[in-house]
């Protein structure tokens, strides 16, 4: 089959996507450099040997298959790949997810039905997704299967071994990659397994100790903001930020104002971190301008886009620096007037905020705003 002129376009515009994050991937830490000076250096290779003597190469047609090879093939795929030990993810070209097996949901902590549909890159550390992406688009190209090493968002800390190769399912017009995932490093062939200790079962309260948290974060907001100064706006915001900081988000930022936001309240983990946002003008944030607008609040696991929230002034995108891997932001109204926005994050390992929480927050801002109008 003939190469189109379609085709070279495809691949045209998903390389100038991938020198775009690769770009964007300048401001990680010079650790993880040579992970994204790798990534572009196969880009450079893709260039050379593809896309410029593209239209002189031609690829000889596939044979057809019966129906009933195709249905066999696709019985077999699913068995193997649901069945199979390790964590498995097939995704597109874009590398977005088009299915995991059970092992991939138990490893991720993320359900099949969520993941489908959503950038495998969105499960990964920043500094790893634009050389995850590059990988990915070579192997969908037919230049061979690749591994690397990334990090899970979550565990940071853990290296997990990916190794990506393509797979043709029968009516697919392009390839699709299997992603495999090992956790920890390799062991040479032959290599004994880590001895492991006996599993041990532990009752599940996660959710009921969430409940109780949240219970008393309730509580203890309302008190703040009954014994808060009336008529003070800037005041209120800053209690109730101090209520919510530490024991509910890693990051408080509050943005107040009538006609135009400003940056009032910054509480983060350091006070230098603290201090790098304070004097970020509020209009350079997407997603605080977009909840002032819309008076919406937002809840995003895992964001994929890294300048939601603008830049730091070393040009640094403020997601990436701050390793965030949930946020909240929620709008402070009256009447459908935004007088206010509230932005939490969560960073690291530490779960992601959950729609419960996402509910009581949104309580939480009317009650802030309401006693942030409340006249003395």
């Amino acid at each position: 089959m003939a190469q189109t002129t379609d085709e070279f376009g495809e691949e045209l515009a998903d390389f100038v996507r991938r020198v775009a994050e690769l770009k964007a991937a300048r401001s990680v830490s010079e650790g993880n450099l040579p992970t994204v000076l790798d990534a572009a250096i196969f880009e450079l290779d893709h260039v050379a040997d593809q896309l410029w003597p593209w239209y002189e190469r031609l690829s000889s047609a596939q044979p057809p298959r019966t129906a009933s090879a195709d249905r066999q093939e696709q019985h077999l795929l699913r068995a193997v790949f649901q069945r199979f030990p390790l964590p498995v993810a097939l995704v597109d070209r874009e590398a977005v997810v088009r299915r995991l097996n059970f092992a991939a949901t138990s490893f991720t902590g993320v359900r099949a039905g969520y993941a489908t549909g959503r950038p495998l890159t969105g499960f990964l550390a920043h500094a790893d997704r634009a050389a995850f992406r590059s990988q990915a688009a070579a192997v969908a190209r037919g230049e061979g299967d690749r591994s690397l090493t990334v990090h899970l968002q979550q565990r940071p800390s853990a290296p997990v071994h990916a190794t990506l190769a393509a797979v043709r399912p029968s009516g697919e017009p392009h390839p699709t990659v299997l992603v495999v995932l090992q956790p920890g490093e390799l062991r040479a062939p032959g290599a004994p397994p880590p001895t492991a200790a006996p599993p041990t079962q532990v009752p599940d309260l996660t959710e009921t100790t969430r409940h109780a948290a949240l219970t008393d974060l309730q509580d203890e907001m309302t008190t703040a903001l009954l014994t808060a100064p009336r008529g003070d706006r800037e005041a209120v915001v800053r209690r109730a930020a101090r209520v919510l900081h530490g024991r509910f988000a890693d990051w408080v930022i509050a943005d107040t104002g009538t006609d135009r936001l400003s940056r009032t309240t910054v509480l983060a983990p350091s006070e230098k971190e603290a201090a790098a946002l304070t004097e970020q003008d509020p209009a350079t944030c997407p997603l605080v301008a977009e909840t002032t607008r819309t008076a919406s609040p937002s809840l995003q696991i895992r964001p994929e886009n890294p300048d939601a929230f603008g830049k730091d002034k070393e040009g640094a995108p403020v997601l990436v620096q701050a390793n965030v891997t949930s946020l909240l932001c929620v709008p402070l109204s009256v009447d459908g007037a935004v007088h206010g926005v509230l932005t939490l994050f969560r960073c690291g390992a530490r779960l992601a905020f959950s729609m419960a929480e996402a509910k009581a927050m949104d309580t939480m801002s009317r009650h802030v705003s309401l006693a942030a109008r409340a006249t003395p």
